[in-house]
C-alpha cells in the first residue's frame, strides 16, 4: 500500500516572520517525522510571479525561505523539498488541465470575484488589471497537487475552494481520459495557532506589521518593544484576552510558563516587563535556529545544490507520469501508432472459428484462416450450447479432432489451432 502523500507549497513571495513559524513551518516540519506519511514541500515562484514583478525580490525571497525552512528542521533526505520552476512537468500539466476545466468553475473563484467586486465598485472594467495568471491561479495550483497524486494537502479555510476546484479538475481529466488522478482532501489545522502582529492584527505582509522570523537579536528585541499594548500602568491588573504580547508568548511558551505570565497580568506586571520575558522566551527558541540560518545564507550555493536534488527527487515521479499522462490524451509517439496498427492486423490475420445456424435447425460451426479458406468443417449439433464446448475443446486439445469429419488441409488445420491458442493464452 502507497504511503500517504501530503503537499505543503510556500510562495516566495516575502520574508518568513514569527507567523510563518507558528502557524506553518514549525507544525510542517514536526508532521513531515510522522511514520507512514510521504511529505512533499515546493517553493511556489510560479505562483509568486502573478503578484511580484520584481525579479531580485523574489530570489531573496526563494533564498530566505529554502534557509527558513531548513533552519527549523526540514530533512531534505526525508522529504521531497524542491523548487516550482524546477520541474517541467507542472506547467505543462497546468495545460492539460485547462482543457478540462470549465471558465465558469475559474469565474468563481474567490481571489478573480474579489478583483472583479473590487473593479466594479470603482466603475471601472470589471477585469481591469486582473491578469490571466490571477485568473489562472487555481488551475496551477491543482496542477502542483495533482502531478504528486497528494492524498492531502493542509491549507488555511480560505484555501479550500482550491482543494475543491482541483477534486473537479481530476474528476474531468479522469471521466474523459481513464483514472489517472487522485482527488485530494483539504486538511485543516484546526489548532494552529494565528498571531497578532505589532497592531493588534493577525500578522501579515499585507499589514506591515510582522516580526521577521530571523531578525537580528537586537531588532527582534526593539520590534517587541513596539508591540501594542493599552495605557494601564505597572501594578493595574492586565487582561490576556486579546492582548497580542500574551498570545504571542503563548505559542511559544510552555502551558506552565503561560500560567506564570497569566498570574503575572493578574498580578500588575509592567508592559515593559512582560515585553522582555517575551523577547527572552522568543530569542530562547529562535537563537539556535538563527545560527544555522545565517550560515545557509552565507553559502546560497549549498541551498541551490540541496534544491536541484529535491527537484531530480519530484521528477523522478514527475516525468514518468507525465508520459503516461501525454500518451493517455493522445499525445504520442506516431512510431507506436505503426506497432498499434501491426499489432491489430497480427490479431486480425489469426484463423477463427465461426458458429452458424442452417435451415435444418441445427448449430454448427467452421474453422477458416485469415483469407476465408475452410480448414474445418463441423457436423450439426442439437444446441449452440454444444457446438461452443467443441470449439473450447478443439482450442485446449487435439484429441478434440478424433470425433469431427477430417479436415479438408490438415497440416493447415494444426497450424490453425496453434495460432488460436497462442493468441488465447494470458500475457
Amino acid at each position: 500500500m502507497r504511503a500517504l502523500r501530503v503537499l505543503t507549497g510556500i510562495t516566495t513571495s516575502g520574508t518568513p516572520h514569527l507567523g510563518n513559524y507558528v502557524g506553518a513551518i514549525r507544525p510542517a516540519v514536526a508532521a513531515s517525522r510522522a511514520p507512514g506519511v510521504e511529505s512533499f514541500y515546493f517553493l511556489a515562484d510560479y505562483h509568486a510571479l502573478i503578484k511580484i514583478d520584481e525579479p531580485a525580490r523574489i530570489q531573496r525571497s526563494t533564498l530566505e525561505i529554502a534557509a527558513s525552512w531548513i533552519a527549523c528542521g526540514l530533512e531534505p533526505e526525508r522529504v521531497t523539498f524542491y523548487r516550482q520552476s524546477d520541474v517541467p512537468e507542472i506547467p505543462e500539466l497546468t495545460w492539460l488541465l485547462t482543457c478540462v476545466c470549465g471558465k465558469g468553475l475559474l469565474n468563481r473563484a474567490h481571489a478573480y470575484k474579489a478583483a472583479v467586486d473590487k473593479n466594479t465598485l470603482s466603475q471601472v472594467d470589471p477585469d481591469s488589471d486582473v491578469t490571466a495568471g490571477l485568473f489562472m491561479y487555481p488551475v496551477l495550483m491543482a496542477a502542483d497537487i495533482l502531478m504528486f497524486n497528494a492524498h492531502r494537502v493542509p491549507v488555511g479555510r480560505d484555501q479550500i475552494q482550491h482543494i475543491e476546484m482541483a477534486r473537479d479538475m481530476a474528476a474531468s481529466f479522469n471521466h474523459r481520459y481513464g483514472e489517472h488522478f487522485v482527488l485530494p482532501e483539504a486538511q485543516i489545522e484546526e489548532a494552529v495557532a494565528t498571531l497578532p502582529g505589532l497592531d493588534g492584527r493577525k500578522m501579515s505582509k499585507s499589514y506591515d506589521n510582522t516580526i521577521p522570523l530571523f531578525a537580528p537579536r537586537e531588532q527582534l528585541k526593539k520590534l517587541i518593544a513596539g508591540i501594542k499594548t493599552d495605557s494601564r500602568a505597572p501594578g493595574e491588573p492586565k487582561d490576556t484576552e486579546g492582548s497580542p504580547l500574551f498570545q504571542i508568548y503563548q505559542a511559544f511558551a510552555t502551558p506552565a510558563e503561560t500560567v506564570q505570565l497569566r498570574q503575572a497580568f493578574a498580578e500588575g506586571i509592567a508592559w515593559s516587563e512582560a515585553k522582555q520575558i517575551l523577547f527572552e522566551r522568543i530569542d530562547h527558541e529562535v537563537t539556535p535556529l538563527r545560527e544555522s540560518y545565517e550560515a545557509l545564507m552565507r553559502h546560497p550555493e549549498r541551498l541551490e545544490d540541496l534544491l536541484r536534488a529535491g527537484a531530480t527527487k519530484a521528477r523522478a515521479i514527475a516525468t514518468p507520469f507525465t508520459a503516461r499522462l501525454r500518451h493517455a490524451v493522445g499525445l504520442r509517439d506516431l512510431r507506436s501508432q505503426a506497432a498499434e496498427q501491426k499489432e491489430k492486423s497480427s490479431k486480425a490475420a489469426l484463423p477463427s472459428f465461426k458458429q452458424y445456424r442452417e435451415s435444418d435447425g441445427r448449430f454448427y460451426f467452421k474453422l477458416v484462416d485469415a483469407q476465408g479458406k475452410l480448414l474445418l468443417q463441423s457436423p450439426g449439433y442439437a444446441s449452440p450450447k454444444e457446438a461452443g464446448q467443441v470449439v473450447k475443446a478443439l482450442q485446449q486439445d487435439d484429441g478434440a479432432l478424433a470425433s469431427l469429419p477430417p479436415p479438408t488441409d490438415s497440416q493447415a488445420l494444426q497450424q490453425a489451432l496453434l495460432q488460436l491458442r497462442a493468441a488465447l493464452k494470458p500475457d
